[in-house]
């Protein structure tokens, strides 16, 4: 071969060799920008939408041409949308015993997202299934180059017939694919051994080494300053994985120049050394936030608990618990996810809580409602004791058999509300035909409004009393007494306030009208005793509460007398919780005196 070709032949091969290395480092470049770009277009807040929207965009990863390679965004999808659903049933009281029933609002949304799953998951598992086989074909491929390279590099052809060869056999290896991880390090190791050997072994043209080693350092010097602009990607865990892919491209190129070898590879480990700390130091501050966030929810589980486990008897008690779960539950969404190992353990300690809380008032709503029909019974049956009782005319007997009815009335618990008022105006009307048909018809025995009269004649003559010394007072409040019990019944809507008169009146006079019989007779003797006293207390707390009850049975059940019935309930409970004090109280007495 005359030395005129040669040389041209090498020019040729420098030039061709000279366009592929500034295509693929333009390349390398332009895909490096542009993954970095996408990663964070990919990012979404998921924790905001719906259970609809996760399926709706579900079915769009699915549908889309880029699925296969969207895998962790399907996951993140399918994470979402369960974490979703289970608050939400958690929420409305699903359980696990009633999530095939018709009780179940979410078993339709919850089916059609798992079939999807499922068939994304089978056509993702057969797309595996493919690139693992094909990773085996790019495997046996590269095994092959390599063969051919050795020969190459222990071959003693011309150099311009080699160099191109060498050439082709790089193409040819880039182009080859992806292989088995467990063959990558190998694979690659054994490539760039011989490609190095190549170039030091082989008398090849100067001109045309440099040339490569110059295009080589162009594409290597491209990789570094794209791992020094990802040092600066704040999002730390994206620039990490884009950098093993920068590790990947560096060694599909050859080598640069001796003197530059070094250089070269210590400015890449440099950038690559500043990745590597921040991404350390990211999962340290994360593995910090998450314990940090472990012992939130841990305190928040102990409320959980200690709300579930409450003595609680009303529906007041149950709205009031509800409403703290709630803001436990809005507390524990603001909080991220605690440590690997202790997430999916805290989270079920969690739900486990939520889910004896709803279980217990669920319990109780439900007997609620069983004692509300058998209360709905009851009154029903008093309503027609009335209604067969108010034409009577019988008034003695009538008035005394309507109080008695009446008494049962208050005695019985609640009904349900939508029948509540009808029943109290049926059972009220009733009340009030009988008592103003007596009242119209009061004469002789039954002379309700001079009774009337007579009694209020009682509490004017208590009002004018002067008292004097224990045993004229003592004997004068007995006078009152008999006079008054002595004295029949008034008309009945004068019944209240004519009773509380003479009790105001009683009280003022006589500060021992409430005390037990006993009690009285120590007054002329000595001062009263701490016992004494708390006894005189719990007598009137006894009245109160009788009035209180009384109120009660005769306010309208209409809404607008709701709030006053809770407030004369609430009344109730407080005068309740007095007595159970003041009786410790007294027994304490008692033993002291003992």
């Amino acid at each position: 071969m005359s030395e005129n070709i040669i040389p041209e032949e090498i020019r040729k091969v420098a030039a061709d060799v000279e366009n592929q290395v500034v295509e693929a480092t333009e390349q390398a470049a332009e895909a490096v920008a542009e993954k970095v770009s996408d990663v964070a277009d990919k990012v979404e807040n998921l924790a905001d939408k719906s259970l609809s929207e996760l399926s709706d965009m579900f079915v769009e990863l699915k549908d889309s041409a880029e699925r296969m390679s969207r895998s962790k965004e399907a996951e993140s999808i399918k994470s979402a949308f369960y974490k979703l659903l289970g608050r939400l049933k958690g929420e409305s009281g699903v359980s696990d015993e009633t999530a095939s029933s018709q009780d179940n609002p979410f078993e339709a949304v919850e089916q059609n997202f798992k079939a999807l799953y499922a068939d994304y998951k089978k056509e993702r598992a057969e797309f595996n299934k493919e690139q693992d086989a094909r990773r085996e074909e790019n495997l046996a491929k590269k095994q092959a180059i390599i063969e051919e390279l050795k020969a190459l590099v222990e071959g003693q052809e011309d150099v311009s017939a080699q160099f191109p060869a060498f050439r082709e056999l790089q193409n040819r290896w880039r182009e080859a694919g992806p292989v088995p991880a467990t063959a990558f390090r190998d694979i690659n190791d054994t490539y760039q051994f011989y490609v190095e050997k190549f170039y030091d072994m082989v008398k090849i043209n100067r001109d045309l080494r440099d040339l490569d080693f110059r295009k080589n350092l162009e594409a290597k010097e491209a990789f570094c300053e794209a791992a020094e602009k990802l040092a600066e990607n704040e999002n730390v865990v994206s620039a990490f994985h884009e950098l093993q892919k920068l590790h990947e491209q560096w060694k599909e190129y050859g080598p640069v120049a001796k003197e530059k070898r070094e250089d070269i590879w210590n400015r890449f480990k440099a950038a690559t050394a500043v990745i590597n700390k921040r991404y350390q130091a990211h999962f340290e501050g994360l593995k910090e936030q998450q314990a940090d966030n472990l012992t939130k929810k841990t305190e928040l589980c102990e409320k959980t608990e200690e709300i579930a486990a409450r003595e609680i008897t009303n529906t007041a008690g149950w709205n009031a618990a509800s409403k703290e779960i709630e803001e436990i539950q809005a507390a524990w969404r603001r909080i991220g996810y605690a440590t690997k190992k202790d997430n999916q353990k805290i989270y079920d300690r969690f739900r486990a809580a939520c889910d004896a809380f709803f279980t217990r008032k669920r319990e109780f709503y439900s007997g609620i409602k069983d004692n509300m029909s058998e209360n709905l019974e009851k009154k029903l049956s008093l309503i027609e004791q009335a209604e067969a009782l108010k034409t009577s005319t019988e008034w003695k007997k009538a008035t005394d058999q309507f109080i008695a009815l009446q008494k049962q009335w208050k005695e019985i618990g609640a009904v349900p509300r939508k029948k509540s008022e009808a029943l109290w105006k049926r059972f009220r009307a009733a009340c009030d035909e009988y008592f103003a048909a007596r009242d119209a018809n009061a004469g002789g025995e039954n002379d309700f409004y001079g009774n009337l009269r007579a009694k209020r004649k009682v509490v004017e003559d208590i009002q004018a009393y002067e008292p004097a010394d224990a045993a004229a007072n003592e004997a004068a409040m007995r006078a009152f007494q008999e006079r008054w019990s002595a004295i029949g019944h008034v008309p009945f809507k004068e019944k209240d306030a004519i009773g509380r008169a003479y009790r105001d009146a009683m009280q003022e006079k006589f500060p021992e009208f409430s005390a037990p019989r006993g009690a009285s007779s120590h007054a002329g003797r000595a001062p009263r005793s701490p016992k004494d006293a708390l006894i005189e207390k719990y007598n009137k707390l006894q009245q109160n509460i009788t009035t209180y009850e009384n109120n009660i049975g005769f306010f309208s059940a209409s809404k607008n007398s709701e709030p006053l019935i809770r407030q004369m309930e609430e009344r109730i409970e407080q005068a309740k919780a007095e007595l159970k004090e003041l009786e410790a109280q007294i027994r304490k007495a008692e033993e002291g005196e003992a």
